[in-house]
């Protein structure tokens, strides 16, 4: 099967500190992938680079074999405008740390607001989908409250809907339940695992190793910038081939 995402090479500097190393992925349609690895290891800015809220420094993304925030001359690579680019994004959707939802709009409309104004759907299919969006991640009695009144699980639960809205062909998921209280931390990675039964093609940096057990295809351990390690969840859990894999492993056990 073709990939839906091929990063290339991928290399992020701020100025004199390297984020990203040569990273390379697919990721085929349908699949889950989960990425593990200590903090400062780069799996953030991976995310960014792959929806360009950051540029990367080198390398290339292709969603479906089309490239993303370039276009090619037959001779060198041009970065796009920020117009473009925001056409592009449309194709993945993001799920950040924090919700970053609108605070002054319901839950229903922050999940409207992205196909009326950039899909140009009319209002009331776009509600009608919406609330049906919110009914999917256990939420249309909350259609018309404010984030304010929602708990932090139901605002990442929101925030998901709004991301599907938008019919992305990949979902990118920023340690989604990082932010939650811990007894909220379930009903959203709940909704996550539907969404990988149902053959949603999601990739999703992730402190939750039993999440990345049970709902991964398959697992990328990172540190240093680079992919150290990748496999199939019982044989990167149960038997990891490096050192600083299973270095890693037993530190989260043990916490």
């Amino acid at each position: 099967m073709e990939p839906l995402l091929r990063v290339v090479d991928l290399h992020k500097s701020f100025g004199a500190n390297a984020v990203l190393r040569g990273v390379s992925l697919e990721v085929t349609p349908g699949e889950t992938i989960t990425i593990i690895g200590p903090s400062g290891s780069g799996k953030t800015t991976l995310l960014r680079c792959i929806n360009y809220l950051e540029r990367p420094t080198g390398g290339h993304v292709y969603i479906a074999d089309r490239l993303i925030g370039e276009r090619w001359d037959g001779s060198q690579f041009h970065p796009l405008g920020d117009r473009e680019l925001a056409k592009e994004r449309t194709e993945m959707g993001m799920v950040f740390q924090r919700f970053n939802l609108w605070p002054h709009l319901t839950a229903l409309d922050n999940v409207t607001l992205g196909p009326i104004r950039v899909l140009r759907k009319p209002v009331d299919q776009a509600r009608a989908e919406g609330n049906a969006l919110l009914d999917k991640v256990g939420l249309a009695h909350k259609a018309d409250e404010y984030p304010e009144r929602l708990s932090g699980g139901q605002q990442q639960r929101v925030a998901i809907a709004r991301a599907l809205a938008m019919q992305p062909k990949l979902l990118l998921f920023d340690e989604p339940t990082s932010s939650l209280d811990p007894e909220l931390v379930g009903e959203v990675l709940n909704v996550m695992r539907t969404l990988a039964v149902e053959g949603r093609t999601m990739v999703v940096v992730t402190h939750e190793m039993r999440f990345a057990q049970d709902a991964a295809d398959r697992v990328l351990f990172m540190d240093h910038g680079v992919i150290v390690e990748e496999g199939p969840p019982v044989q990167l859990f149960a038997n990891p081939a490096h050192d600083r894999t299973r270095e890693f492993l037993r530190q989260v056990v043990e916490r």
